[in-house]
């Protein structure tokens, strides 16, 4: 084979502990990964339940919480284990971290098409012509490749990138909390509790299978346990820090948004916060809530670029993907290539009147695949585990994540099983 061939390792720095992730920064990538375009667009989804979706909110955090401490404990267990196929094939063997590396690979493409679609969205906000789905198209195929070009340079350039992002983000929230503190009304927040008079057991899960979408990232920091510092120590401080900042901002915006816009206007909204800030401050603030917003978005992008290569690197040294992808700490230029490609692809095909409608679409089949992740990890504890306290941990995780994995994940099961009697018939051929 000659040098051509051969694929071109990323310009990126030696992986030395100086250069490596300290915990503080993967908090901020996972808080940043899951304070995505998903804060922006759920009041309005959630308007429905009203502000009982509170309760909804403190539930998911408990659940994510507990995801947290899985893979905390998985890095603790198995510090050398290469992101989560690693953790995966440790506890349960070759099938399952193969099935976890195609479904986390798959999630992280499938979901940062979502992310570039409500990017597009805000930037609507100033190029009305981006509501057309062909202009929408164009416009989420370039935040892909904007997105997957700074992660070309390294990972720590999109790591800064999507930390910087996460601070530009939360301005537009700073913003929001402020006038819904300045503004709010018990009587309209009350009056909002639950639109629909249904009992919370009934609301309370109702609001959960969206809430969910906000959670997702929670496993960044195992998913880069190969680029933490100190894996053992620092992924579960990463990981439960970033489900606590974020539920600090989901509360805080959420309450303020619910006592501030009635319900009816707030289901009709495209732009709650900048609604909400637009209300107490006037109008001249909408349009920073919305560049704010648009930047968040695309340094989410950024982050998950970076998770999609990260796992398709990991899954290519062990086997389950060519070794194009990568073999060993460096992650090879084909490798953001191909995942961008792939994400155009998904682009196109997902197409709606709609950006809404493309969004929906998009975060089911991501709440899925990544609900068969955190599932497969849970067990995987609990068979590693050697303390009762541990295998209680891992029992709880699978609680959290069972519900929605179990059904929906039957046909990619079945999937897996065909496409892994092709990866043993490729390996005992080369063998």
């Amino acid at each position: 084979m000659s040098d051509v061939a051969r694929p071109v390792p990323l310009p990126e720095e030696p992986l030395t502990d100086r250069h490596k992730l300290g915990w503080g920064l993967a908090a901020l990538v996972v808080a940043g990964n899951m304070i995505g375009s998903g804060l922006y667009l759920l009041p309005v989804s959630l308007a429905p339940t009203g502000g009982s979706s509170l309760i909804g909110w403190l539930v998911a955090a408990g659940g994510a919480a507990t995801l947290a401490l899985v893979f905390g404990a998985l890095g603790r267990l198995q510090p050398d284990a290469d992101g989560l196929a690693g953790f995966a094939e440790r506890g349960l063997g070759r099938f399952a971290g193969f099935n976890v590396s195609l479904a986390f690979w798959a999630a992280c493409l499938v979901g940062n098409v979502a992310v570039a679609v409500a990017a597009t969205g805000y930037l609507g906000f100033f190029w009305p012509v981006l509501r057309d789905p062909v202009a929408a198209t164009f416009c989420n195929l370039g935040i892909i490749w904007i997105a997957t070009l700074a992660y070309i340079f390294g990972a720590r350039t999109a790591s800064w990138l999507a930390a910087a992002a996460l601070v530009i983000g939360l301005v537009p929230i700073g913003i929001a909390v402020v006038a819904g503190a300045r503004a709010f009304d018990p009587t309209l927040f009350a009056a909002s509790w639950s639109p629909s008079g249904a009992p919370l057991f009934e609301s309370v899960p109702a609001s959960l299978a969206i809430i969910f979408w906000a959670y997702l990232g929670v496993e960044s920091a195992a998913a880069l346990s190969r680029r933490v510092r100190n894996p053992r120590r620092d992924v579960g401080r990463a990981s439960v820090a970033g489900v606590g900042l974020a539920t600090v901002v989901y509360v805080a915006a959420t309450v303020s948004v619910f006592g501030v816009i009635p319900l009816a206007e707030l289901a009709e909204s495209s732009s709650p916060y900048a609604d909400l800030a637009q209300r107490v401050f006037g109008g001249s603030i909408a349009g920073l809530v919305a560049v704010c917003a648009i930047v968040k978005t695309i340094g989410t992008v950024g982050g998950w670029v970076m998770m999609g290569g990260e796992t398709a690197r990991a899954a290519a040294r062990h086997g389950y993907l060519p070794a194009g992808f990568g073999a060993g700490d460096r992650t090879p230029v084909a490798n953001p290539l191909l995942g961008a490609a792939i994400m155009s692809v998904v682009t196109v095909l997902s197409g709606q009147p709609t950006l809404g409608g493309q969004f929906g679409l998009l975060v089911g089949v991501t709440s899925v695949l990544t609900l068969v992740v955190y599932a497969v990890c849970s067990v995987s504890l609990f068979r590693l585990a050697e303390r009762a306290r541990t295998r209680i941990t891992a029992v709880a995780g699978l609680t959290f994540a069972a519900p929605g994995y179990v059904l929906p994940s039957v046909g990619f099961f079945a999937l897996m099983v065909l496409a892994w009697f092709a990866v043993v018939r490729r390996s005992a051929r080369r063998g």
